[in-house]
């Protein structure tokens, strides 16, 4: 009888009920006790799961704590690394409904449904993990995932705690959530802490087994809270969005800080408290924006723009250049040498609108460049550079065709051997920009 079925109680006496006994809290399965009498371990997957969590084996046990017998790998994580107690048990049922449920979905049925099928456990592991990969791929740095790809007990309880422990972090991170590639900078330190304990490493500081951080919280306290806290000054400092947005960092700026390789230098790890991340000093001291400054202009209406508009430009300029001649058709104005020379100009007209955008790329993006980031300012100076340097070739090579017809007196030869040169040197820009625009 359960407590919604417990008739009520009379003044006259009735019968009486012992306080039913206090059991540990959970959400949907019971996994503490895999002898309760509740409808979703009546099925073998998720007993199956369940057992696998349990294989703690020969693992070395957490110091100064007192191991229970009925502790499992969820627990071992959060005593070595310092988890809260909810978010171990938490994820310790996430982690249960996601492999149970895989299971479930085999096709055709494994013969022994109570044991975790390792294919389960590695096709979770590659999708849940497949953002660490990218970022670590990207970065240049090798993925602390260790997997010896041999059949065996040790290898199925390695990728389990690397599974749990991804786990563990994203449920203990909050709002870090949505910066996603600073929890991948997270778990590649701690996935490498892991690796320390797993293969019993001596740490040389103290010439004992390596230790992580631990203790009640330790994660939360010396960890997310830092960050946190970061991000919380940076949204009150922003007066509720009405400071310019190169006055402070939202999400995706602190989210982009991950992306560069930079954070390995000056955050570290053990987290540097000191690093300039955590300053929200002025410009000068702390870590500005990293990807993008919207600056409040009219030309970004150009700039957001810019392809369509040098596509309009150009066929603008064009058109008027064949429509100038009064022919009755587009195509009989093309006929002449002259007009079809006079085309050629559209790529100084192209040159000049990059040298637009090259200026206001360093008008609106200036405040991205800091000592950290000079090689972002020298890029905009280059890139300015270079387009000058195209229009300048593009405006030389024109103007050597008109001299040379000038100086014929008529299309000869050698002129429009100076027209061949001038589409070669466009050539060279056209496959300049589409091999930019394949790598983008």
């Amino acid at each position: 009888m359960n407590l919604r079925q417990r008739p009520q109680a009379t003044r006259g006496g009735g019968p009486t009920y012992a306080r039913p006994e206090m059991q540990e809290p959970f959400n949907i399965i019971p996994i503490h006790n895999l002898l309760a009498d509740h409808p979703s371990l009546r099925y073998p997957e998720v007993r199956a799961a369940a057992a696998a969590l349990r294989a703690v084996g020969d693992l070395r046990k957490p110091p100064f704590v007192q191991w229970r017998n009925d502790y499992d790998l969820m627990n071992w994580l959060g005593l070595f690394f310092g988890f809260q107690d909810d978010n171990v048990r938490n994820q310790r049922e996430h982690l249960v409904l996601h492999l149970a449920n895989s299971q479930m979905r085999l096709q055709p049925p494994p013969n022994l449904a109570d044991v975790l099928e390792s294919g389960v456990l590695r096709r979770f592991r590659r999708k849940l993990l497949e953002n660490y990969k990218s970022w670590c791929a990207y970065l240049g740095r090798r993925s602390n995932i260790i997997i010896h790809r041999r059949r065996g007990g040790d290898d199925v309880r390695r990728e389990l705690l690397y599974v749990a422990l991804y786990l563990l972090v994203w449920g203990e991170s909050g709002n870090l959530r949505f910066v996603p590639e600073c929890i991948c900078y997270i778990f590649h330190h701690m996935a490498m802490e892991l690796n320390q304990v797993l293969d019993e490493d001596i740490d040389p500081e103290t010439g004992r087994p390596f230790l992580p951080v631990s203790g009640d919280r330790a994660f939360l306290r010396s960890v997310i809270v830092p960050i946190y806290n970061t991000i919380k000054e940076e949204v009150e400092d922003s007066r509720n969005g009405t400071r310019p947005h190169s006055a402070w960092r939202n999400y995706d700026d602190i989210n982009e800080y991950f992306w560069s390789r930079r954070c390995f230098k000056s955050l570290k790890w053990p987290i540097n408290y000191s690093s300039n991340f955590f300053s929200t000093a002025p410009k000068e001291i702390r870590v500005g924006k990293t990807g993008f400054v919207e600056q409040r202009s009219f030309w970004n209406l150009f700039r957001s723009f810019d392809k369509l508009w040098v596509l309009l430009f150009l066929f603008l300029q064009a058109a008027l250049i064949v429509a100038w001649e009064g022919k009755e058709y587009p195509w009989q104005a093309l006929e002449s040498r002259d007009v079809q020379v006079r085309l050629l100009t559209v790529f100084i007209t192209w040159g000049g609108l990059r040298v637009l955008q090259a200026v206001l790329d360093a008008g609106t993006q200036y405040s991205l460049v800091t000592k950290e980031t000079l090689s972002l300012g020298i890029r905009m100076v280059l890139k300015g550079i270079v387009a000058t340097t195209w229009t300048i070739i593009f405006s030389v090579f024109y103007a050597r065709i008109w001299a040379q017809k000038n100086s014929d007196g008529r299309w000869s030869g050698e002129a429009n051997k100076r027209i061949v040169d001038f589409l070669w040197t466009a050539l060279v820009l056209l496959s300049q920009n589409c091999w930019h625009w394949f790598c983008l």
